[in-house]
């Protein structure tokens, strides 16, 4: 049977979640992807955090090879200009006749632009993908003051960007409040209080009937009331519009306010035909969230696929950080349910407001708005979604706990299995519970198998109540014991070290563990009496708990040589030194590669050999870079400002400050930097534990990022700091990790399964939440002052370099390591090599 030719009209969001869910049966069509976008699909749900550092790459939502791996053909700035139902054809804006089997529209919507006169004066934009950020990011370089028109979600979000961007930021709204749609009069005025607290100002009920030149800014918008409002940039987002001129022209039913007509399966008027995402208008309805979208792409994928699925609509509950106001809505938040009961809770001086919207007897939740704490969203949706029982007193669901009582809440185990719990990715409790049955124990792997809270992030906290509530059901101890011999996590150790001023393993074992230690906690200890103390390693009372490569202060390889890796802060390096670094390989016949973190490693060296080689490097200036430790590795820089002419700092000189700080500083897992000079990022900054940026205005700071076996980009902690300021979040952001991950936990992992996330780490790095920056900033500068190289140490201590031999009886070499000659350098040889004769192998044992 030869596959049906499919062809997608769109790929955005929505049209890339359709071909995630028919790549399973890939062999079974024949995909055609228009996209008008000069790029395939990426998040428009944080489309803001463009303003704040990432790039279009991060922001992309197709996994890496994905249409390689598919075989779906991707047509970049290329739509769709007409469809031929008759004959089954689309016409391509390229002049391209695509033949189809099956037509998904998924195209979207349009910003709305209220006809205004002078709305097409320059500097006026709408918000809605990457080319209108870059036009609104070049024109905020030339501007003061921005407005947005529209006090919606999307115009809050507007209204972010432009704040970002260092303007004086205005939003103005039609209606008498912000977010009418989702926030009742309450809401509205509390959010209006702390957005204007943020000092964005807010004019609301204001019709702008013309857009003139103006005197003291580029324009001047004029209000029907008469006032008016001087502004150098207009950002129009005052809601949007389907996509459904393409239908319309091909005589496709429309919805009675437009919207493409569909069904239950999302079929058009034409059966050959689907509509998708926000183009789509069912029941009349057109959703303008991104949830329902995902769940029609499903409905649709699963038609083509012959699988019963319909989509029956979809909740419009929401929840949003708006300029760092935390704000949700749920189910009938306005309470227009015949009967409806409403509870409200407002702390002004907290900045809180909540409100339950219940039916009639009370004994259902229909809705809900909360403004400046939005922590019952999950539970609060999960009632709605389920009709579940309220208790007896619904206020007491969102009235605070005051001593002697607690709030009550929906227990995760009271749940059904057919729950929905992460409506933007469609996950049900049981989904949840199935992937947890099958291996996905951690937070991280949860989110990975099953993707809920990996977009708006709203069910985080439901979703590690049902994750702890299903491993105490399967009789797992839901515990994160070091090991057998320390009933303590990590981070309750390191704080049970450093309280009791523990100096030895010893100490630790008597005081808070039992038994002898093992593999895993000995080295663990190691590595917080390291970060605690900062003393010599292989000093005697240490030495014995150290790992291979801590133990021999280099790392072992496959051979059973070690490599030696000399610190090369910030990459920069003299000729005078680069002669060193040959000459030593010459002398011991080493290995020699520049390495993706900007140092020079030597491999080869025999055990015997270590001290000998460093004596040479430590003469010429050299430091021990640390490759071998859990600890500060490298800080990678690109030339900056210096020598680069796109260049806004100096990123050289900025990296070796860095790297001289935090240098051997030993941490949970091992730490890699990164400083760009400028966005162009060729230090790769984003890929790294900490990564500086800098900008016209100072420095980004971003954390969390790694490479390896799973890439993740790196999240913006804070923007445009000064370099006093920007070392002190670092100090914080690496004290906050060292004290609190788990054993061999990299950042991004630990951000993964840290409650709140990048948004926890903000407050309690840059807003001192828990009040410890000063204690952070102690601990990390004590660290600084007590640095000494590990090498230097090691060799100006004679009982120290007796472990430096392979037999303990003889000062022999080990026979066993041989070397073979390739592209005129040693590498290991193999099993077969080493049997040769050794002439054949040209084996090299100098």
């Amino acid at each position: 049977m030869s596959a049906r030719r499919l062809v997608l009209v769109g790929h955005g969001m929505v049209g890339q979640r359709f071909l995630e869910n028919i790549a399973q049966a890939k062999d079974r069509f024949a995909v055609t992807v228009l996209c008008e976008e000069p790029r395939p699909a990426y998040d428009r749900v944080n489309l803001t955090s463009y303003f704040s550092g990432k790039d279009a790459q991060a922001l992309s939502l197709v996994p890496e090879g994905f249409f390689a791996r598919t075989g779906f053909e991707l047509r970049l700035g290329e739509g769709a200009a007409a469809i031929d139902r008759s004959a089954r054809t689309v016409t391509t804006t390229r002049g391209a006749v695509l033949p189809y089997d099956v037509l998904v529209l998924a195209t979207g919507s349009s910003p709305f632009v209220p006809p205004v006169p002078g709305r097409e004066r320059e500097h006026c934009y709408v918000y809605r993908t990457i080319e209108d950020l870059d036009a609104i990011k070049a024109a905020a370089n030339v501007s003061k003051i921005g407005t947005v028109v529209g006090g919606g979600l999307l115009g809050l979000e507007a209204a972010k960007a432009l704040k970002d961007l260092g303007l004086e930021t205005h939003v103005v709204e039609f209606a008498p409040r912000l977010m009418a749609v989702q926030l009742d009069e309450f809401g509205g005025r509390l959010l209006r209080k702390k957005i204007e607290a943020l000092g964005v100002r807010v004019h609301l009920s204001r019709n702008t009937t013309r857009i003139a030149a103006g005197e003291s800014a580029r324009h001047r918008m004029l209000f029907a009331d008469g006032e008016h409002l001087e502004t150098d940039v207009i950002v129009f987002s005052a809601g949007i519009r389907p996509r459904d001129e393409l239908a319309r022209a091909a005589g496709l039913a429309l919805g009675p306010r437009g919207g493409i007509a569909i069904d239950g399966a999302c079929r058009t008027s034409d059966p050959a035909i689907y509509a998708i995402g926000e183009c789509a208008a069912w029941h009349g309805t057109i959703f303008g969230l991104v949830a329902p979208g995902y769940d029609m792409a499903r409905v649709a994928a699963q038609q083509l696929l012959e699988a019963p699925a319909e989509f029956a609509g979809a909740d419009l509950s929401t929840k949003l950080k708006l300029l760092g106001v935390e704000v949700a809505s749920i189910g009938d938040a306005h309470g227009n349910t015949p009967g409806a009961l409403s509870y409200f809770f407002s702390d002004e001086r907290a900045g809180h407001y909540k409100k339950l919207v219940t039916s009639a007897d009370g004994k259902r939740l229909l809705g809900a708005v909360l403004v400046g704490d939005a922590g019952d969203y999950g539970t609060l949706l999960a009632m709605v979604q389920n009709g579940l029982p309220l208790p007896a007193q619904p206020e007491t669901l969102i009235l605070p706990a005051h001593e002697g009582s607690k709030t009550q809440g929906l227990g995760s185990e009271l749940l059904p299995a057919g729950a929905t719990i992460c409506s933007c990715n469609n996950v049900c409790k049981g989904a949840l519970c199935a992937a947890i049955e099958a291996g996905a124990t951690t937070l991280g792997a949860l989110k990975k198998s099953t993707k809920a809270s990996t977009s708006c992030g709203g069910c985080a906290t439901l979703v590690k109540q049902i994750l702890d509530a299903e491993l105490r059901r399967r009789g797992v101890v839901v515990t994160n014991h070091l090991c057998e011999h320390f009933p303590h996590t990590r981070q309750e150790l390191f704080h049970l070290v450093r309280l009791g001023g523990l100096k030895t393993f010893d100490e630790v074992l008597v005081k808070h563990g039992r038994g002898l230690g093992c593999d895993i906690c000995k080295p663990a200890v190691a590595s917080i009496l390291a970060a605690c103390w900062n003393e010599f390693v292989l000093a005697p009372k240490h030495a014995s708990i150290q790992d291979t490569n801590d133990y021999y202060l280099a790392n072992l390889q496959k051979d059973g040589t070690y490599s030696v890796v000399p610190r090369v802060p910030g990459g920069e390096i003299t000729p005078e030194k680069l002669i060193v670094l040959g000459k030593v390989a010459q002398r011991f016949g080493l290995y020699t590669k520049i390495t993706g973190g900007q140092r020079i490693d030597l491999f080869g060296a025999r055990l015997e050999q270590l001290p000998l080689i460093w004596k040479d490097l430590i003469a010429a200036g050299f430091e021990s870079g640390h490759a071998y430790g859990k600890a500060v590795r490298t800080v990678k820089s690109c030339v900056g400002s210096t020598w680069c002419r796109y260049g806004v700092q100096d990123s050289v000189g900025l990296a070796i400050k860095l790297e001289q700080r935090y240098r051997g500083i030993r941490s949970p897992h091992k730490l890699k930097l990164g400083v760009s000079g400028c966005t162009r990022e060729c230090a790769e900054a984003q890929g790294k534990d900490v990564g500086v940026i800098a900008t016209e205005k100072g420095w980004n700071l971003y954390v969390c990022g790694n490479g390896g076996m799973r890439p993740r980009h790196a999240d913006l902690l804070a923007a445009d700091l000064d370099e006093a300021t920007l070392v002190r979040y670092i100090d914080r952001f690496l004290m906050f990790y060292i004290r609190t991950a788990d054993r061999l936990q990299r950042t991004s992992v630990w951000l993964e399964n840290l409650e709140g996330g990048i948004d926890y780490v903000r407050q309690v790095v840059c807003e001192d939440r828990l009040g410890i920056a000063a204690e952070l900033e102690a601990e990390m500068q004590k660290l600084v002052d007590s640095y000494e190289c590990e090498w230097k140490k090691a060799l100006s201590n004679p009982e120290t370099l007796k472990r430096f031999r392979h037999f303990v009886n003889t000062p022999a070499a080990d026979p066993s390591i041989r070397f073979v000659t390739e592209r005129g350098q040693i590498r290991p040889a193999q099993r077969q090599e080493k049997d040769a004769p050794a002439a054949a192998a040209a084996e090299l044992v100098s």
